[in-house]
């Protein structure tokens, strides 16, 4: 976590000396990314500051300064000498990780102006030191407003205020900078808020860069959970609509008051996007909002506001990637809120993928299992859950051979399975996977993984990793 008008994505950075970008050699013909600067070329700009610089700007990082943590680092409070504030983000280095990030955010941020993004005053490159410095932006976050003890209610106004600024800086960084811009980790906690709760997107070190002829690119998936878009999180196929998704929990999170993954929630409630789908329709088809809308609303709300609100809620997180809306098309909705503009192409909810209650009941049953329940598991369960797995998903029944029943079985003894700490759970498992198509079974079952806020530690396969802060 970290913790200006429409400009536009230059060429070149403002602080940084002209380069000439080359490919960066990703896996398949779809890795489009432009490599970032070499740290040499940044060191010789008039916005690179010294270690020893941010130190005594940091009161020597000290604890009283700490803003934040994210999965890349600390966050601390600043003052330069010239009586700047600003938000220092110190980043772990980590098996080349920290200094790829600080490399890709720096390309990124430099190329960025928008008064709904956060502004990027410099960086330090100090032996193994990675350092990116940002405007302070006062008045904490939006998780923050919304979930934080002993917080005032946030007003109706406000929310609507802060989801429409928020949406028109994801718009710019997917339709007006160029090559567009992919923030990959949209949420609460990455909207920051100053004292006029005018709203700016922070965080890009889990952005990229994606050329213009690709359609979509696939890397690492790295997110947090509760937001993934479920292509995203099962392929690692990363498109603008997943920012989309992700932007859509946000707007739950703004209707509804609940955290994104809410582990105080009765069983199978943890997740706010399905506890939500079933009275999103009831909303829209009906314009009940009784049991959708923050009760600490109680009616000061504007109705005909909450409904598109909870409509643009409902079109950007479809199962679908494809039939989302564009966010200049959530932008329009959001600004205007006009009752004549329509951003669900005539769908209703549900109508825009495949989903069988039934079946979902099933693959819960059978995670809960695996998680918490006894370790040993045949695959003739897997032979009466994932066919439609295996179908949707993952191409022909070929694929999923194996000796016995034709899919892979799961066994324990091998990889830890680990509730998060915060819960009442405990205990740990552990999921041995025995082969390749067994990735797969784990792939297919990515969503209630989300679902669950499970965190697996040290699985050994080359392409996924967990970690308490989500897949990296």
């Amino acid at each position: 976590m970290l913790y200006s008008d429409i400009g536009t994505c230059s060429a070149d950075a403002a602080f940084l000396r002209p380069w000439t970008p080359h490919q960066l050699v990703g896996s398949g013909s779809n890795s489009g990314f432009y490599s970032s600067p070499e740290p040499g070329a940044v060191k010789n700009s008039r916005s690179w500051f010294t270690y020893e610089e941010l130190i005594q700007a940091t009161s020597g990082f000290s604890e009283h300064n700490l803003l934040g943590e994210g999965g890349f680092g600390c966050v601390y409070k600043g003052i330069l000498t010239d009586s700047r504030e600003v938000a220092v983000k110190q980043l772990k280095i980590g098996g080349g990780q920290g200094e790829r990030e600080f490399r890709a955010e720096v390309e990124i941020i430099s190329r960025v102006h928008h008064r709904h993004l956060v502004s990027l005053v410099g960086y330090c490159i100090s032996e193994h030191q990675r350092l990116l410095v940002y405007d302070y932006v006062p008045n904490n976050t939006l998780h923050y407003h919304l979930h934080g003890r002993s917080r005032p209610v946030m007003d109706w106004a406000v929310r609507v205020k802060v989801a429409a600024v928020a949406a028109r800086g994801i718009a710019y960084l997917h339709e007006d900078c160029h090559p567009r811009i992919i923030h990959r980790d949209i949420k609460s906690s990455n909207i920051l808020l100053d004292n006029n709760f005018e709203a700016q997107v922070s965080d890009f070190g889990l952005a990229k860069l994606a050329l213009d002829s690709n359609t979509h690119v696939t890397t690492r998936v790295m997110g947090t959970f509760g937001y993934m878009a479920p292509e995203y999180a099962t392929s690692g196929k990363l498109t603008e609509k997943s920012d989309v998704y992700s932007f859509g929990v946000v707007l739950l999170e703004l209707i509804t008051g609940r955290k994104s993954v809410d582990d105080t929630q009765p069983l199978g409630d943890e997740s706010l996007v399905e506890w939500a789908r079933p009275l999103l329709a009831e909303a829209i088809e009906h314009e009940k909002f009784e049991e959708l809308v923050d009760p600490r609303l109680g009616n000061s709300y504007v109705k005909h506001e909450m409904f598109r609100m909870i409509e643009a809620a409902a079109t950007c997180v479809r199962h679908s990637a494809a039939k989302r809306p564009r966010m200049s098309q959530v932008v329009r909705a959001l600004d205007s809120l006009d009752e004549s503009l329509d951003i669900t192409n005539g769908m209703r909810p549900g109508q825009s993928g495949v989903f069988d209650s039934a079946q979902q009941s099933a693959e819960i049953r059978l995670f809960q299992r695996l998680a918490f329940g006894s370790q040993d598991y045949s695959s003739s369960y897997f032979n009466h859950t994932q066919s439609s797995w295996r179908s949707r998903e993952y191409g022909s029944q070929d694929s999923w051979r194996s000796r016995e029943h034709g899919y892979p079985s799961c066994r324990g003894q091998e990889h830890t399975l680990n509730r998060d700490k915060s819960d009442n759970f405990g205990g740990i498992r552990t999921l041995k996977i025995e082969n390749s198509d067994g990735i797969k079974v784990l792939k297919g079952i990515m969503p209630l993984l989300l679902k669950f806020w499970v965190r697996f530690e040290d699985l050994k396969h080359p392409g996924i990793r967990f970690s308490a802060h989500g897949i990296v």
